[in-house]
C-alpha cells in the first residue's frame, strides 16, 4: 500500500531555515503528483506546494505565501521529495503533511489528495 513518511520538522528561530523529507512507497513515484500541505493550531489544513512530472516537464506550484521561500524537489532514484524552507516565520508553524495522488492527479484543495503521511511538527520562534 502507498506509505509517505515524513521528517525533518523541529523548531527553528524566525528567519532559520528547515527541510523537510518524505519517503514514499507502494507508488509509482515518477508519475504520482506530490507535495505538502500544513496545518496551524486551530486552521484548516492549507496548500503549501506540488510537484508534477508530466512528459519530460516539470510543474511546480507554491501557495502565495511561501513563494521565494520554499522550494519543492523530488528524487526519482531514492522516491523522495523535500521542501526546504528559507526565511521561516512564526505563521509558518504548524503540522507539514506529505500528500500524493498516484495516478498524477494535480491537486491544491485538501480534498483532493489521495494519500497522506503523519505529518512532522514545525515550529518558528519569534
Amino acid at each position: 500500500q502507498v506509505q509517505l513518511k515524513e521528517s525533518g520538522g523541529g523548531l527553528v528561530q524566525a528567519g532559520g531555515s528547515l527541510r523537510l523529507s518524505c519517503a514514499a512507497s507502494g507508488l509509482a513515484f515518477s508519475r504520482a503528483t506530490m507535495g505538502w500541505f500544513r496545518q496551524a493550531p486551530g486552521k484548516e489544513r492549507e496548500f503549501v506546494a506540488t510537484h508534477t512530472w508530466r512528459s519530460g516537464f516539470i510543474y511546480i506550484n507554491y501557495a502565495d505565501s511561501v513563494k521565494g521561500r520554499f522550494f519543492i524537489s523530488r528524487d526519482s532514484a531514492q522516491s523522495t521529495m523535500d521542501l526546504q524552507m528559507n526565511s521561516l516565520k512564526p505563521e509558518d508553524t504548524g503540522v507539514y503533511y506529505c500528500s500524493a495522488n498516484p495516478n498524477g492527479a494535480r491537486f491544491g484543495s485538501p480534498s483532493d489528495v489521495n494519500y497522506w503521511g503523519q505529518g512532522t511538527q514545525v515550529t518558528v520562534s519569534s
